[in-house]
């Protein structure tokens, strides 16, 4: 293995025990020492890599901010078919909507350019496929109702095999259509 591939694999493996450990334990109480502890490595060469662990959390929510971007700028032919997509991406990205949720909060304060302000932006994008343009007050609190019933039923259910969550979320917010 070259060292160039080698570094790529720590990295890989950093990674994948922060997102093991922030979806167990949350983002704040995951430390740099624990993250090295579980890949066998020091805390140096964690920090070595991702330093301040503000990084590593970016890192981690790029491909979510991503797959994000592309489920708002997609065209649905319906409110079932958003809705379907917006549940496999919460689904797939469970761990990642933990830390922003428990860890990350605080959006609605957050001070522009902040990463909390890109958190809200996302959330009112989705919010606003959701309710339409001038939403009705049923329309309005059942899009709420929805967003929130879908960020905690994947973060207080991140013990449950995916697939599971992901099925009865589905059919939970597609009755409600």
């Amino acid at each position: 293995m070259t060292t160039l591939e080698h570094g790529h694999d720590t990295r890989g493996r950093i990674l994948d025990a922060a997102r093991r450990l922030f979806a167990e334990r949350g983002y704040a109480a995951t430390s740099l020492a624990d993250i090295a502890a579980a890949v066998g490595l020091t805390k140096t060469a964690v920090a070595y890599h991702f330093h301040p662990k503000d990084r590593l959390a970016a890192e981690l929510l790029a491909p979510a901010a991503e797959d994000i971007m592309v489920l708002i700028e997609s065209d649905f032919d319906d409110d079932r078919a958003f809705v379907e997509a917006l549940v496999t991406f919460v689904v797939r990205y469970r761990a990642i909507i933990r830390l922003i949720m428990e860890d990350l909060g605080g959006a609605d304060d957050a001070p522009p350019g902040s990463p909390g302000e890109i958190i809200r932006a996302f959330r009112d994008e989705i919010y606003h496929r959701l309710a339409g343009p001038d939403p009705d007050p049923d329309r309005r609190v059942w899009a709420w109702a929805l967003l929130g019933s879908l960020q905690y039923g994947v973060v207080k259910t991140i013990d449950l095999p995916q697939e599971d969550v992901r099925k009865i979320l589905l059919t939970t917010a597609l009755a409600t259509v």
